[in-house]
């Protein structure tokens, strides 16, 4: 399948294209020349003009549709539509997440299952709904979290959520694979969207502190590094040389010293929030 990260793939489909990483990747495809469907609860004028504004021609087709990705069949029928008005998506990209963040003992059970509901609940609709219509040399892009891997202080509903993500984006990549559907599944670290920058000022200084180990993305070199590696038919991407090296610390050392190091960071952290 192979691509480079400039070509375009003709036609991208993504969730939470309204804001955030969803948005700056619909509007790098559409200057990249792909016609565009954008899924999300809410889809501002301004983005729908943004998106347009970026496009290399005129005439490629932008679609959206205001729809909730926890509403199975709500999404399957917005993805069938989009594919009807400008064709079926080379690329789709599950952006729609939400982060509800507190430590497990003031965690409402609610935001827990809010959150699991629309990051792997929605991943699942996501992927239900637009794999039928997916071809041989198309991509499925699920973004997930290094949070998935590594874990983080008051992430027990984020960090779960995003863990089952990666869980289901390696089982669609191995039933998939026959078919030429290439899976992918993005790991990011702390990028620089709305959502983080309103919860930056509420965190936890141990949130922080491990945060900080991994590092912060600008919004576009991360969505940059992902459509490079999505071209290379990647299957974990995990933008950011900082974050990359925390995943292989996790997955790499041995348990006692990984959990020996983060244990070292929170400690350090909630002695100087004292």
């Amino acid at each position: 399948m192979g691509r480079t990260g400039t070509t375009n793939w003709g036609t991208l489909y993504v969730t939470g294209g309204g804001s955030g990483i969803g948005r700056h990747l619909a509007r790098l495809l559409a200057a990249r020349g792909s016609a565009v469907a954008v899924f999300d609860r809410s889809v501002p004028a301004d983005v729908r003009s943004e998106i347009k504004a970026a496009r290399s021609d005129v005439g490629q087709p932008v679609h959206t549709t205001e729809v909730d990705v926890c509403d199975a069949a709500a999404l399957a029928a917005a993805v069938a539509e989009a594919a009807t008005a400008i064709g079926p998506p080379r690329l789709a990209i599950n952006s729609a997440g939400v982060s509800i963040n507190d430590r497990f003992a003031e965690a409402r059970r609610e935001d827990f299952e809010r959150t699991v509901a629309v990051n792997l609940f929605g991943s699942r609709n996501f992927a239900a709904a637009v794999l039928p219509h997916m071809g041989t040399g198309s991509r499925l892009g699920l973004i997930a979290s290094l949070a998935g891997i590594t874990g983080g202080y008051t992430y027990a509903g984020y960090a779960a959520s995003k863990a089952g993500v990666i869980g289901l984006a390696r089982v669609l990549r191995l039933e998939y694979a026959p078919e030429g559907i290439g899976v992918s599944v993005i790991c990011p670290p702390e990028i620089m969207t709305p959502m983080v920058r309103q919860y930056d000022t509420t965190m936890h200084p141990a949130t922080r502190a491990l945060k900080d180990v991994a590092g912060t993305l600008p919004l576009d070199e991360a969505c940059r590094e992902m459509l490079e590696k999505l071209g290379r038919d990647q299957f974990t991407i995990i933008p950011g040389t900082k974050a990359r090296r925390a995943a292989l610390m996790t997955r790499l050392l041995p348990e006692r010293v990984s959990t020996a190091v983060a244990d070292r960071i929170v400690a350090k952290a909630l002695k100087g929030a004292r």
